[in-house]
C-alpha cells in the first residue's frame, strides 16, 4: 500500500506520517529529508525539488515491490506530483490512499510555520511568506482522498486517519 500525504508546509503532514510509520512499521519517505541531504551535498533548492520526488519514487517502488507499506510525505502541490504517486502505485499494483492535511485557521497555521524547529540536519523550513506564496500555487485536489483538519488535537486527527485507512483496506 502507498499512503500519499500532501498539504502545505505546517499543516501536520509529517506529524501524522511519523506517527503512522512508527505505529505500523511502514517505510516513511519524507521529501524534506531527501532534499536536505541533496542540499548538504551541494545542490541548490532549485535543483532538488523534482529530483527529490524522483528519488522518492525509485525508493518507494523498490519497497512496494517487496510488499512493504510506504508513506510518501510531501507537499505534492500540483497535479503532476500527485499523478506521479498514483502512476507509481498502479505500476507496482499497490493500493493507493491519499491523505491531505489542512490547517484552515490561518493564525494557527502561521504560528506553526514560524515556530517550527527543524529536526533534519541542514534543513531550513520555508518562512510564512514562502508558505503564503505556495498557497497561491497549490492546486485543489480532486478524486478520492481524505482531508484531515489538523486544527483539532493530533490524537483526533490520527484517529480519523487510521479509521480511513482501515476502511480503505
Amino acid at each position: 500500500m502507498l499512503i500519499e500525504f500532501g498539504g502545505l508546509p505546517g499543516t501536520g503532514k509529517s506529524t501524522l506520517a511519523r506517527r503512522l510509520a512508527t505505529e505500523t512499521k511502514a517505510v516513511w519517505l519524507r521529501i524534506d529529508e531527501i532534499e536536505g541531504a541533496m542540499r548538504r551535498n551541494g545542490l541548490t533548492p532549485e535543483q532538488t525539488g523534482i529530483t527529490a520526488y524522483s528519488v522518492a519514487h525509485d525508493v518507494a517502488t523498490n519497497h512496494l515491490r517487496r510488499g512493504l507499506t510506504v508513506i510518501a510525505d510531501a507537499v505534492n502541490p500540483v497535479a503532476e506530483a500527485r499523478d506521479g504517486w498514483r502512476d507509481l502505485a498502479a505500476t507496482v499494483d499497490a493500493d493507493h490512499v491519499v491523505i491531505e492535511t489542512v490547517c484552515p485557521d490561518s493564525i494557527e497555521h502561521r504560528r506553526r510555520v514560524e515556530t517550527r524547529v527543524s529536526d533534519l540536519p541542514g534543513w531550513v523550513y520555508p518562512s510564512w511568506e514562502q508558505v503564503h506564496r505556495m498557497m497561491t500555487q497549490y492546486q485543489p485536489r480532486t478524486g478520492n482522498h481524505l482531508v484531515v483538519d489538523t486544527t483539532r488535537p493530533v490524537d483526533v486527527s490520527y484517529q480519523e486517519l487510521t479509521t480511513h485507512l482501515c476502511e480503505a483496506m
